[in-house]
């Protein structure tokens, strides 16, 4: 099994609104990992009228941390501060388009992991921006969202259980590989799971579906995340659904406890154009696409 190596991590964040969760989150994985942060923000419009300089004089005096520390005090607890003004080794602002800057920023960074906010400009222009036709050949590096929730949990991020939900595909051991170290490294209980095709068919007269099909489909899946766990000798929980992808993996998710979902699919392949973004917002929990 291929080694995980989180040393450096990118934490893209909008200004002057700033996620509290997305920093716990990652200041915990850079606790276990001794890993540092870099910080980005690309400018907006409001970040503008909250008062980032436009001018490249101004800009390189005004220090993107500081002014996130120095009105952070209503948001964040004393020990947070002090362990993110510790952590951050570069904070930037940047004028491009929003996925670009971060895409060039992880690349220049040499960066293991992007941590994205889970609502916002950063968050949006991110996900549906178009980084596949600006940068075409860019290394693929894993991106963590936050819970995509209308309010920050204040309690402290942990990780006891953590999900992992693979297609059964190329990328599959890659990300269960994260899956596996993750949980490793947090002495947290790893679920392998998997959601089939289903086989209903809308006729007239109502949804039929043959069971044997069905069960066929699901029986497949099972042998092959028993095969998936057995190659990376690991101890995981097995669970196997089907039909509606995001409806499935958010009862999986509350039924293994997640507090994380690792899924095996890039941002800008074809399955998160597909099933991921509407993962993201069923589930309560991070999602890690790898």
């Amino acid at each position: 099994m291929k080694a995980v190596l989180i040393k450096k991590i990118l934490l893209p964040v909008d200004f002057p609104v700033t996620s509290v969760s997305v920093f716990q989150q990652a200041l915990t994985l850079a606790e276990a990992f001794q890993a540092k942060l870099v910080m980005l923000h690309v400018l907006t419009a409001k970040s503008r009228a909250a008062g980032v300089p436009e001018d490249d004089r101004s800009l390189a005096k005004w220090n993107l941390l500081d002014e996130i520390l120095q009105t952070a005090d209503a948001k964040f607890d004393h020990s947070l501060l002090a362990k993110l003004k510790a952590s951050v080794v570069r904070s930037l602002v940047v004028r491009d388009d929003t996925a670009s800057a971060i895409v060039h920023t992880a690349e220049s960074e040499n960066v293991d992991l992007i941590m994205l906010p889970s609502r916002g400009e950063t968050f949006d222009q991110f996900l549906f921006g178009s980084v596949t036709k600006t940068v075409p050949q860019w290394k693929d590096c894993p991106v963590w969202t936050g819970a995509y929730i209308e309010e920050p949990s204040s309690k402290e991020f942990s990780l006891h259980n953590i999900l992992c939900a693979v297609g059964l595909g190329p990328r599959s051991q890659e990300a269960a590989a994260w899956a596996a170290q993750l949980a490793a490294a947090f002495g947290a209980h790893l679920t392998l799971s998997n959601v089939t095709a289903s086989m209903a068919i809308v006729a007239p007269g109502g949804t039929w579906a043959n069971p044997k099909w069905q069960q066929a489909l699901i029986d497949g899946a099972s042998k092959r995340l028993t095969d998936l766990r057995k190659n990376l000798r690991v101890k995981a929980d097995l669970l196997v659904g089907s039909g509606d992808v995001p409806k499935a993996l958010s009862e999986m998710a509350n039924k293994s406890k997640a507090d994380l979902l690792v899924l095996d699919c890039y941002p800008y392949s074809g399955n998160l154009r597909i099933h991921g973004y509407a993962v993201i917002c069923a589930v309560s929990i991070p999602v890690l696409s790898v």
